[in-house]
């Protein structure tokens, strides 16, 4: 009798420590999960920031192109 209660003590404690480490492990994905999409935003907006500042420069070479600059000339100095 005293054999069978320290097997099913030691398969309770057996059982304990497996439970904590699932649980362990289902909070680590959840974390791991929620940082994956927040880093998920901060990249499409760097992107999408990226992709503006391109476009951006780009119309800038675009109107530079097209119109000769400003500074071709030497300043005039007003005595």
């Amino acid at each position: 009798m005293t054999v069978l209660l320290a097997v099913l003590f030691f398969l309770i404690v057996v059982l304990l420590f497996l439970g904590d480490r699932a649980l362990k492990a289902i909070r680590r994905g959840q974390r791991r999960r929620d940082v994956n999409e927040r880093l998920s935003v901060v990249v499409a907006e760097a992107q999408a920031k990226d992709a503006e500042r391109r476009a951006v420069a780009e119309a800038q070479d675009a109107l530079t192109s097209i119109m000769p600059t400003i500074h071709e000339h030497d300043p005039r100095h007003v005595d």
